[in-house]
């Protein structure tokens, strides 16, 4: 399976494919639109019209794409009962590490030299700051792989064919990365438990930050060089008012996960939140939702960086699949 979620053991294929979901592995084997084969769903007409749309080809241009049309509609245009998706040979050989890094511009300049010398193979590139770290601990007890408490921790992965060829791939670029002092710190797994307690930090941060308080979740996308900007400036506005901010994500793919954290539900913090973080990620060329979907407190602000025309043409697909607005009421984009 090409994806692979941080929620694998508790997310749905179906779920996946209505909200588009990217994933831990983006990087390497890209989004579902490039896996999606095509899909079995169920309309709401009178009659309960069945469509079986696409096929199990790699190459098929019969007919338009009319798969896509679902991946990513939020369950807004039908019932997804069936999915063919392309599988893609199980890597024989990963390899994980963390790197400990103090400044946003130098996990800046690890990515573009993993893209460079790991490029192939490279298969996740996460992100984690301080903060969460320090959740990590007090929610969880899970103590960090890096002992030096580095600014930020970038979690590496590497998946490919060769064990002996990736591994000193991978020792060469974290000697570099040390060595051009781009990094203070790094560790290679040397098995897979070491391997497992490195993915266990980063995918435990929802739970860890969920177990902290209220969190006001934010899941946007941005420009490399404007994702960790919007925590500083969320910081700079709110924090007196706030127990923690924390940022953990897919820094490859730009996709942050910014989570605001209280001791219970503010009405003021939350006018001082939105739509200030929707108008700077979309000031600054970023996606309001990158991969969790609209829903409904994101729909006031779901046109953002949207032109009427393009509006438009949304309104009337959803118009023709559920004229009568029953799939996800209140929801529409």
């Amino acid at each position: 399976m090409p994806l692979d979620l941080g929620a694998k053991g508790s997310c749905m294929i179906g779920g996946n494919v209505a909200t588009s979901a990217g994933g831990i592995r983006l990087l390497r084997y890209g989004s579902l639109h490039a896996h999606l084969l095509g899909l079995t769903v169920v309309l709401p007409t009178e009659q309960g019209t069945i469509l079986k749309l696409g096929s199990t080809h790699k190459k098929d241009n019969t007919s338009l794409h009319t798969p896509h049309l679902f991946l990513g509609s939020e369950g807004q245009l039908g019932v997804i009962t069936r999915v063919a998706i392309g599988a893609v040979p199980k890597p024989v050989s990963v390899q994980s590490a963390m790197l400990g890094v103090e400044t946003f511009e130098s996990c800046c300049n690890v990515l573009r030299m993993a893209r460079r010398h790991l490029s192939e193979i490279l298969s996740s590139f996460e992100f984690l700051d301080r903060e969460v770290m320090v959740v990590l601990d007090e929610a969880l007890g899970l103590k960090p792989v890096l002992k030096t408490n580095p600014r930020f921790t970038l979690l590496i992965e590497t998946s490919g064919s060769n064990e002996a060829h990736d591994t000193e791939k991978m020792e060469r670029f974290l000697a570099q990365c040390i060595n051009d002092g781009l990094a203070s710190d790094g560790v290679q797994a040397q098995s897979v438990a070491e391997s497992a307690a490195m993915w266990r930090l980063r995918e435990s941060a929802p739970l860890a930050v969920a177990a902290d308080g209220f969190v006001f979740k934010n899941d946007v996308s941005l420009p490399l060089k404007h994702f960790y900007g919007l925590t500083e400036e969320v910081r700079a506005r709110c924090s007196s008012m706030t127990k923690r901010i924390v940022t953990y994500g897919h820094l490859g793919d730009g996709n942050s996960h910014l989570n605001i954290v209280a001791e219970e539900y503010s009405k003021e913090l939350y006018d001082k939140l939105y739509p200030f973080i929707y108008e700077w990620v979309n000031a600054h060329d970023g996606s309001i939702s990158a991969e969790h979907g609209i829903g409904q407190l994101k729909l006031p602000y779901s046109g953002l960086g949207k032109s009427p025309a393009e509006r438009e043409l949304v309104r009337r697909i959803k118009s023709m699949f559920d004229p009568h607005g029953i799939l996800n009421p209140y929801k529409s984009f």
